[in-house]
């Protein structure tokens, strides 16, 4: 019995030592999984913190015809993202990040680039520079469901049938019977009409630009048509000569325009150009001469001469410094400071994406696009609002004309419909 009752005092105690034994072990199992928790929390709250960050999209041409505009609508980005670098959306400060692709001014590159920001998760889009890049990347937004802002593209079809395409800038039917109207009223009856085969903006332009024109009584006494990348014009203008035009409407891209301009001076046509937005650009001037270029008229979104608007004044004098504090940004902008209208546009757009991220409380894409349909917002470039399809609801446009070697305003235009 006492050995019985030893052994069950040592098995007592045996197990008493093996669980005063396990008890530290226990409480530092518990302690190092509490140190766990909390380093995980930890970890978390640093990935939630690194993973507020949300994309926006800079859909524009760097290289190609449609280079050099691009370049100065993607600055009009930058210098916004600097100004206002995050946006709160339901409590949460977010990072603005810019993902800038080139669609390389051609419709295959631009479903390629479009594609990429889809890929790449934006939350909405900023652009393009050109019409037809635009209107070849509706769709692939669209069925992303990725609102796109469109700065500059100014045709009618960008919009039309892609509910996920907006834009902040007028209309080519409005452009068109704007510089008609202003054409016809300076006394040109007659008048040439240049534009671009196969390019949805020079085309469509150009189309109502003659619809208006001979509306109002003027005469087209010939329409010619050149092949992208063409750079000899005189069969063209020679045509045009012959035809005893007053003016020469020539809706075109900056790469072109110089080009038009020269060559025509060259075979004695004195009669002067007009064009739409893209024409207003310095870089026309430089690269045609301003001899040449002198008494060249076109129509704009914005001109920097305009001081009637409070939040112009400020862009202006803050982007002429952001643009003077780097030289490769004065590179971008032509070589010079000047403020052309898509750029000022693209810094709109930017805003309005923000302004539509914040309201909506929301990156969700179908409850954006609903968001900025009721937006609305006092911009650079005056009030914007979309109408429901899409399209800024503007009615005024400026008419500027090269005098002295430099774009000069002339006048602002309305159209009523």
């Amino acid at each position: 019995m006492m050995v019985i009752a030893l052994a069950a005092s040592c098995l007592a105690g045996c197990g008493k030592k093996e669980a005063e034994s396990e008890a530290p072990a226990t409480e530092a199992a518990a302690e190092e999984t509490e140190a766990s928790a909390g380093t995980e929390e930890a970890d978390a709250e640093k990935t939630t913190s690194a993973d507020n960050v949300i994309k926006i999209g800079v859909f524009e041409p760097l290289t190609g015809e449609n280079g050099g505009g691009g370049l100065q609508e993607v600055q009009g980005a930058e210098y916004a993202n600097e100004i206002r670098p995050t946006v709160t959306i339901d409590g949460t400060e977010y990072t603005v990040e810019l993902d800038i692709v080139d669609n390389k001014s051609d419709k295959t590159e631009a479903v390629t680039a479009a594609q990429k920001l889809v890929s790449d998760g934006v939350v909405a889009v900023l652009g393009s520079y050109g019409s037809g890049v635009s209107i070849a990347a509706g769709p692939t937004f669209a069925e992303a469901k990725i609102p796109a802002i469109g700065c500059s593209c100014t045709n009618p079809q960008v919009t039309a049938g892609c509910e996920y395409y907006f834009r902040v800038c007028y209309l080519d039917p409005f452009q068109g019977s704007v510089l008609a109207q202003y054409a016809f009223e300076e006394g040109y009856t007659k008048v040439a009409v240049i534009d671009q085969l196969g390019d949805d903006y020079s085309m469509g332009l150009a189309n109502f630009f003659i619809k208006h024109f001979t509306e109002l009584g003027g005469e087209i006494v010939t329409e010619q048509q050149f092949q992208t990348n063409q750079s000899d014009f005189k069969a063209i203008l020679t045509e045009v000569k012959a035809s005893g035009a007053e003016a020469i409407f020539a809706p075109s891209s900056i790469t072109t325009a110089p080009l038009l301009i020269k060559q025509a001076r060259e075979l004695g046509i004195e009669a002067p150009f007009m064009a739409g937005d893209t024409w207003y650009n310095t870089t026309i001037i430089d690269n045609a001469g301003a001899e040449n270029a002198e008494g060249t008229v076109c129509s704009t979104f914005f001109d920097e001469a305009d001081t009637s608007n409070e939040v112009a004044n400020e862009f202006i004098t803050g982007f002429k410094e952001w643009l003077n504090a780097d030289s490769a940004r004065i590179e971008n902008n032509g070589g010079n400071d000047s403020i052309v209208g898509n750029t000022a546009l693209c810094y709109d757009a930017y805003n309005v994406v923000c302004d539509a991220l914040e309201a909506a409380g929301t990156t969700d894409g179908e409850t954006l696009k609903n968001t900025l349909h009721e937006l609305e917002m006092e911009g650079v470039t005056g009030l914007i609002t979309f109408d429901e399809i899409g399209d800024a609801e503007k009615d005024t446009a400026y008419i500027s004309s090269v005098q002295d070697g430099k774009f000069t305003f002339v006048k602002t235009v309305t159209v009523e419909e």
